[in-house]
């Protein structure tokens, strides 16, 4: 007997978002709703949970898409993008693009350096959540 796509056990279980991680991911996906500005936007997609669409190219459209049910990933990966964003920005206002995100830190005045990390207990804060 076929239990159909929503109650498959194992491998291939859909995985539901839960009202609370729902909430939890709200909270985070407007924080962090200035990565709009850099082509990432995240749109709650329901009982399936949040989607992040990156990299905006008009006239097609988005590239690609990541969904999301655990706000702990959202925001990881939302903060990912946000230091990598200011990091590429810094590289090219010093000409060193070509160094890897690590390397343009690494070069950071230490207060330059805290004042951008400082950002991830913001963003948290923003959201209303405790992991930063």
């Amino acid at each position: 007997m076929n239990k159909g796509p929503d109650k498959l056990e194992g491998k291939g279980k859909r995985t539901y978002i839960t009202d609370a991680e729902r909430e939890k991911c709200q909270k985070i996906a407007d924080a962090f709703s200035s990565l709009e500005d850099i082509g990432i936007l995240v749109l709650n997609a329901g009982k399936y949970g949040f989607i992040k669409l990156l990299y905006y190219q008009f006239p097609d459209g988005f590239d690609d898409a990541v969904a999301y049910t655990d706000s702990h990933k959202l925001f990881e990966d939302l903060w990912e993008d946000w230091i990598c964003s200011q990091l590429y920005e810094i590289g090219v206002s010093m000409s060193a693009i070509h160094l890897g995100y690590e390397e343009i830190f690494q070069s950071l005045p230490k207060e330059k350096q805290e004042e951008l990390m400082d950002k991830r207990s913001y963003f948290a804060e923003k959201a209303g959540i405790g992991f930063a």
